[in-house]
């Protein structure tokens, strides 16, 4: 028996005092692709406090390529917000199964540490093959989520050459390299040294080549132009030693404070959902709905210029301009 949708402004209320189990039954709905819970969940999604999604919380992305450390580095973050008194959700983005669709990863212990603890939420979730290494519900998870929680922490299933969706889902981006791994230099020919807000290289307790991807990664970041105007900074930290946690802590605050210090917070969220909204609408109609709607500039202007609204029932509204109800 298909259980009944619930109310979605219940709901909501539900969630904004971050009700575990409302929460629970948030995200269970935003990932139900029946016609009536999308209905369902995009009410939902309208129904949040408006103040806490535009300016609220802190959405940080946490990525980097497999075996870096992002699962341990997480679990340290988690213990430092705490201790600060912040209230911390976590969106795990794991690979998908290619039998069940669902999330190889999703009984994991790497955070068990926190599991205990009331005001530590955590979610594992399938990338289900996106390229850009995050699945389509992350956006309006994290919405919910930013509704409850004081940090938001999405962490991908790991970064290639061209997975980059969270940079572009996210308030602040950080990437975690791997010392002598080779991964690096990579990273650098590919252009993916562009898009994180801070670099951290973990596993500093293995000594002089965590030193040395270091070195590199500050030479590097020493030569880029941001064109906001942000530079980037390389931090060392060792998860299992707990060591230069803080330090990342307050590098990845102070990016958010710098945001809001030029006005920039709330204009970065809107063009976060605009980015979803054209990123989707091009994997449903490509160029021909792109264009259908006016071209990507121009639909990216008028995105971050709408009023706040819910990205499942403004995607509906698109769709409905780029094939019209006959």
């Amino acid at each position: 028996m298909i259980p009944a949708l619930p109310d979605p402004t219940t709901l909501a209320s539900a969630v904004s005092v971050r009700d575990r189990l409302a929460l629970a039954q948030a995200l269970n709905l935003l990932d139900d692709r029946r016609p009536a819970a999308r209905q369902c969940a995009a009410a939902f999604l309208d129904a949040l406090p408006v103040e806490r999604l535009d300016a609220g919380g802190h959405l940080i992305g946490i990525t980097g390529p497999p075996g870096a450390g992002k699962s341990s580095l997480t679990a340290a973050l988690i213990q430092v917000w705490r201790r600060r008194g912040l209230k911390v959700a976590i969106l795990a983005v794991d690979p998908s199964s290619p039998i069940s669709g669902g999330a190889l990863l999703g009984d994991r212990l790497r955070m068990h540490a926190s599991g205990a603890d009331r005001e530590v939420f955590i979610r594992s979730l399938a990338c289900r093959g996106e390229f850009g290494g995050l699945s389509a519900e992350v956006w309006p998870m994290s919405l919910a989520m930013l509704a409850a929680f004081d940090i938001v922490l999405v962490e991908t299933v790991g970064v290639g050459q061209k997975e980059i969706d969270v940079s572009k889902m996210t308030d602040t981006t950080c990437f975690v390299a791997q010392p002598a791994s080779g991964d690096s230099i990579q990273f650098l020919k590919a252009g993916i040294m562009e898009i994180p807000h801070v670099i951290v290289v973990n596993k500093e307790d293995i000594g002089m080549a965590a030193r040395k991807t270091l070195s590199e990664l500050k030479t590097t970041l020493g030569r880029r132009t941001d064109l906001d105007g942000w530079q980037a900074p390389a931090l060392s930290a060792s998860a299992a030693l707990g060591s230069g946690i803080d330090t990342l802590a307050d590098a990845l605050d102070s990016h958010r404070n710098w945001l809001l210090e030029r006005g920039q917070f709330t204009t970065r969220r809107q063009r976060c959902q605009a980015e979803w909204l054209v990123k989707h609408l091009r994997e449903e109609f490509g160029r021909y709905g792109i264009n259908r709607l006016g071209g990507e500039d121009a639909l990216f202007a008028e995105l971050t210029n709408a009023p706040r609204r819910s990205p499942i029932a403004a995607y509906e509204d698109l769709r409905t301009r780029v094939i019209p109800n006959p």
